[in-house]
C-alpha cells in the first residue's frame, strides 16, 4: 500500500559545525622540585646575560655593540664587517649542530629551559601567580564577574606584564644602539625613531608571545615541535610515563598499598596534568607538543612521597627502557652510538673551525680591484701603465700603517702610495688609486700575473709588522 502523496516530510534541523574550536586559558599549577629549580636557574642566568651584557663596557665602548648602520659588530674587544658574515655562517653551524646533538641525546631540553619563549612564558607567568595567587585562584578569578577588586588584581598584573615588555624591549634595541644613551634618550625625548619602533615591536612580540599565546606559539608555530622526532631514537632520553609500573591508574587512600587493590602507582590526580604549560597528558604518550620542562615530573614525585611510593612513575628515560630492554642504570652505556658520535664530531668540527676562523683572522683586508676603464697606458716617462684601486678596510680600533710593494717584472715600479705607508684610520674602509709600471718590452701584448706585498703595523705602541700578500694581473699592449 503506497502512502499518501501528502503526508508532512519530516523537518530538518540545521546543525552548526566549528571548524576551528575556541582554546580555553591554560593556568598551569606551580611546580617544585629539582627541575623547577633547575628552570629557574637558566631563567635568572639567560636572562642576566640578555639584559645585562649591553651595559658592559670594554675599552670606552659597548662590549657587545650591534651596529648595523655603521656596520660593524663590537663583541668584547672584536670587531667585525659585513665581511666578516663567515663567522655568523660558522655560528649557525655550531648552533644546528649543537641542536641536533642534544636533542639526539636528551630530546627537548633547549625548549624546556632556554628557548625565550619558554623562558617570557614562565616569567609570565610567575607575574600570574605573584598577583593572581595559585591556579584554583586564578580559575575562580576567571570566572568572578567584573568589580573592583578583580579590576585592582588585573591591572596591577598588566603593568607588570608591561613593565617587564617594555624593558625587554628596550634592552633588545640595546644591543644595537648604544643602551647608555638610548634609554636617557627614550626619557627627555631625543631617542631616533628607529631605535624607539625596534624597543617598541620587540616589547610588543614579547608581550604578545609571553602574554598572550604561550603554548600556543609552541604548538602552531615553532617548526622545531614538528621536526625533533627526526632526530629521536630508541635510546633518546625523553620525559615518560612508566606505563607498566603505573596501570591500572585509580584513586585510593593515602595509607593503601598498592598490593591492596589491583591499580598500579598511578593514583589519578591529575597534578601531572595541571602543571603542564600546554595542557597535555604526559600518561597518553610521547607528544609532539611536549616542551620538554619536567614540570610534570616534580608533580608526580611529590605525589609519589605522599604516598611512600618509590619516584620516577615520570622521568627522563628511554624508549626503549620503557620496553624493558635494558634498566635506566644502562642509559649511560647507549649514549656513544653512531647517531650521537656522528653529530658530537660534526659539532667539535665546527667549533674548532670557528675558533680557529676567529682567532686567526685579520684586521687589516685589502683588496686589489683592476680599472677596467684603461686597461694599459702609457705613461710620461714612457713606461707602460696599469691603474688599480686598493680597498682597505681597517677592522681593528687602532690606526694602522700600510706599505706596499711589488713585483712580477725585472723593472716595475709602483706610485700613489707614500713610501712611508698611508694611515688607515681604525673601523674605516679607504680606496686608494696606485699604478703600477714597467718597461714595455716586459709586458707584451696580454695579462701577465704580479703579486702586491702589503705589509702593516700600528701607528702607536706594538710595532710587529703583518703582511698581506694578492695576486693580480697586469695587461700588456
Amino acid at each position: 500500500m503506497s502512502e499518501p502523496e501528502n503526508k508532512p516530510k519530516p523537518e530538518v534541523k540545521e546543525q552548526v559545525v566549528q571548524l576551528y574550536k575556541k582554546t580555553e586559558r591554560i593556568h598551569p599549577k606551580k611546580a617544585d622540585g629539582k627541575y623547577a629549580n633547575i628552570r629557574i636557574f637558566m631563567i635568572i642566568a639567560t636572562q642576566l646575560f640578555f639584559y645585562g651584557v649591553p651595559w658592559l663596557m670594554w675599552n670606552g665602548r659597548q662590549a657587545v655593540w650591534f651596529d648595523i648602520l655603521g656596520r660593524h659588530f663590537y663583541i668584547f674587544g672584536m670587531v667585525f664587517e659585513p665581511a666578516d658574515l663567515l663567522y655568523l655562517t660558522g655560528l649557525l653551524i655550531v648552533s644546528a649542530f649543537g641542536l641536533f646533538w642534544w636533542t639526539t641525546v636528551a630530546g627537548r631540553l633547549w625548549c624546556g629551559y632556554s628557548c625565550p619563549q619558554t623562558v617570557y612564558t614562565e616569567i609570565m607567568l610567575w607575574i600570574d601567580h605573584l598577583v593572581e595567587g595559585d591556579r584554583n585562584k586564578r580559575l575562580k578569578l576567571d570566572k568572578e564577574p567584573w568589580h573592583f577588586r578583580k579590576i585592582r588584581i588585573k591591572l596591577t598584573k598588566y603593568l607588570l606584564i608591561f613593565a617587564v615588555a617594555a624593558w625587554t624591549g628596550i634592552t633588545f634595541a640595546g644591543w644595537f644602539t648604544p643602551i647608555r644613551e638610548f634609554v636617557p634618550a627614550i626619557f627627555n625625548g631625543t631617542a631616533g625613531n628607529v631605535a624607539l619602533g625596534t624597543a617598541a615591536v620587540y616589547g610588543l612580540i614579547t608581550w604578545l608571545f609571553g602574554h598572550i599565546m604561550r603554548e600556543q606559539v609552541c604548538l602552531h608555530m615553532c617548526p622545531y615541535a614538528r621536526f625533533q622526532s627526526a632526530m629521536f631514537d630508541h635510546d633518546t632520553l625523553v620525559i615518560s610515563y612508566d606505563t607498566a609500573r603505573g596501570e591500572p591508574r585509580g584513586a585510593r587512600k593515602k595509607n593503601a598499598k598498592p598490593e591492596d587493590k589491583p591499580l598500579g602507582d598511578c593514583i589519578n590526580c591529575m597534578a601531572c596534568v595541571q602543571v603542564c604549560p600546554v595542557g597535555i597528558d604526559i600518561r597518553d604518550g610521547l607528544q609532539y607538543q611536549c616542551i620538554g620542562c619536567a614540570a610534570c615530573i616534580d608533580a608526580c614525585n611529590e605525589i609519589m612521597d605522599k604516598m611512600n611510593y618509590p619516584r620516577g612513575l615520570i622521568r627522563y628515560t628511554t624508549e626503549a627502557v620503557l620496553q624493558r630492554e635494558y634498566t635506566d642504570a644502562d642509559i649511560k652505556k647507549r649514549l656513544l652510538r653512531p647517531k650521537v658520535v656522528g653529530y658530537g664530531l660534526a659539532l667539535a668540527l665546527a667549533v674548532v673551525g670557528l675558533i680557529a676562523g676567529v682567532a686567526t683572522r685579520q684586521t687589516m683586508q685589502i683588496d686589489i680591484i683592476k680599472d677596467r676603464g684603461v686597461m694599459v697606458r702609457t705613461n710620461k716617462q714612457g713606461l707602460l701603465e696599469n691603474a688599480y684601486t686598493l680597498h682597505i678596510s681597517n677592522a681593528s680600533d687602532d690606526v694602522q700603517i700600510v706599505t706596499a710593494k711589488v713585483q712580477g717584472f725585472e723593472d716595475i715600479y709602483l706610485t700613489g702610495l707614500p713610501e712611508n705607508g698611508i694611515a688607515v684610520p681604525p673601523r674605516q674602509i679607504i680606496n686608494v688609486p696606485v699604478q703600477v709600471a714597467t718597461q714595455p718590452e716586459y709586458a707584451r701584448k696580454g695579462s701577465h700575473p704580479i703579486e702586491f706585498t702589503f705589509q702593516y703595523r700600528l701607528e702607536q705602541g706594538e710595532q710587529a709588522i703583518r703582511e698581506i700578500r694578492e695576486k693580480t694581473t697586469f695587461m700588456g699592449e
